[in-house]
């Protein structure tokens, strides 16, 4: 039985564990292109997540086998990649409407654990992250390195995210995704 919920500080050892398992500078290679997650969290942003109820879990046998973070932009421009994004986000439109730090936000990272790949805890939690969301902010917004194919298909495919646009930073090619937080997934 795996059940989901909002992360307590109670949590933050299983989440390290499982962002270390699946961190892209932990990772051979070839294992790789299972999906990875490129941004290593501390305790203490982990924490001020959880305060802004920004982090959603799977839990099975009260190990942590999911994780997705969400904020404002106002929290992730702290970090040089998400204050690019936000430099040219309201150049972006959504279904006729103009994006901002107001009517969206930041989705990600989301890792599920390798036995869990395939079992639809991706597609739950997310669906239970983007409910909670929904009572914030109408629009999403993502990235993804266009190396990890596999988070991609997973994004555009099982749940439905649209490329809204392309951008480089620090030598690497990124997908912009984005997605209506008020559609159900499926």
């Amino acid at each position: 039985m795996i059940n989901y919920k909002k992360a307590t500080k109670e949590n933050i050892p299983s989440i390290l564990d499982l962002q270390a398992q699946n961190l892209v500078s932990n990772l051979k290679d070839d294992e790789k292109d299972d999906g990875f997650v490129t941004t290593p969290f501390t305790i203490d942003q982990i924490e001020k997540l959880i305060e802004l109820d920004g982090v959603f879990i799977a839990l099975k046998d009260e190990k942590v086998v999911s994780y997705v973070m969400c904020a404002s932009w106002q929290y992730w421009v702290a970090w040089p990649m998400f204050e690019y994004m936000a430099s040219f986000l309201e150049t972006l439109e959504y279904k006729n409407q103009k994006l901002t730090m107001n009517n969206s936000y930041q989705y990600g990272p989301i890792c599920v654990s390798k036995e869990c790949r395939g079992s639809g805890v991706f597609e739950s939690i997310f669906e239970f992250a983007r409910e909670e969301m929904n009572k914030r902010y109408p629009i999403l917004v993502t990235f993804i390195n266009k190396i990890n194919v596999r988070s991609y298909e997973a994004h555009v495919r099982k749940l439905g995210l649209e490329v809204i646009t392309e951008f480089e930073f620090n030598n690497n090619s990124f997908y912009e995704l984005v997605y209506d937080t008020s559609k159900k997934v499926g």
